[in-house]
């Protein structure tokens, strides 16, 4: 029960449609199992419901709230909502991140409103939900924000956009790090590799045609470890262990959760 007392708000916490689990929802799951009171946020509403139900199957305390990651009033709603119910918050976990689906394109292709829009909704949502956040943490002195960023932030990746954002969201963690810890607060972000989850197969059978089964090989071989993605899962503990008090003097930190994909570049 490594997160018993603690809240947790989990935004990004249902998922997109698809056959496995995303990183949110096995990260709300998880916290849920270790003892949190989990707030799961979402844009998709019925799937933030989904979740909190699975969470409740289980004997979990959990409630779903939709968000729309892009306008701040929400985010102040959710974090407010939070509040109302529990009083505090322990964990902010941020899982927010489009590429394909927002229309990120190389640079030569991209265009304005798409970037516009994925900066958005990967970047400027989080910084909005630590924005209103941070403060209750510094009234209490302690906190752990966990945010995700991407192995493509550090790896070749040819979409502009995503890489752009995911790069910032480290440089957002470690400025959140450094000017909050003399007020107990932590702040790390998780560069996850290819995973096996909705977001990042699913979404680019739909957007480009080929089947679950092509898509998965040719990501699958690009894994030096056991040449197979990861999953949701493993995910989900990299963000339970920088969340819990086990990483108690951890903080400005960027942990691959990768199959040492990152070793590749050079």
């Amino acid at each position: 029960m490594r997160l018993e007392n603690k809240v947790a708000i989990v935004v990004g916490g249902g998922q997109s449609p698809g056959e496995t689990m995303g990183n949110g929802r096995a990260t709300a799951l998880l916290f849920a199992q270790e003892g949190a009171k989990v707030l799961v946020d979402d844009n998709r509403p019925d799937s933030a419901q989904e979740t909190a139900a699975m969470i409740h199957q289980e004997g979990g305390i959990a409630e779903a709230v939709g968000v729309d990651i892009t306008d701040e009033a929400s985010i102040k709603a959710m974090v407010q909502r939070c509040l109302d119910l529990w009083g505090r918050i322990d964990v902010l976990h941020n899982n927010v991140g489009i590429s394909i689906a927002g229309g990120d394109a190389e640079i030569t292709e991209i265009t304005s409103e798409a970037f516009d829009w994925v900066i958005s909704v990967n970047l400027k949502g989080m910084v909005m939900t630590c924005k209103h956040v941070i403060p209750v943490m510094r009234k209490q002195q302690s906190g752990s924000i966990v945010s995700i960023s991407s192995i493509a932030a550090w790896n070749a990746y040819p979409l502009i956009d995503y890489k752009t954002t995911k790069q910032a969201v480290i440089a957002m963690t470690e400025q959140i790090a450094f000017q909050n810890a003399p007020h107990g607060i932590r702040a790390n972000v998780i560069l996850p590799g290819l995973m096996d989850t909705p977001m990042a197969v699913d979404t680019r059978v739909r957007a480009l045609g080929k089947s679950r089964e092509e898509i998965a090989a040719g990501r699958n071989a690009r894994v030096p470890l056991r040449g197979r993605m990861g999953t949701g899962w493993d995910v989900a503990h990299a963000a339970l262990f920088l969340a819990s008090d086990e990483a108690s003097f951890i903080t400005g930190a960027a942990l691959p959760v990768d199959g040492g994909e990152q070793l590749n570049v050079g």
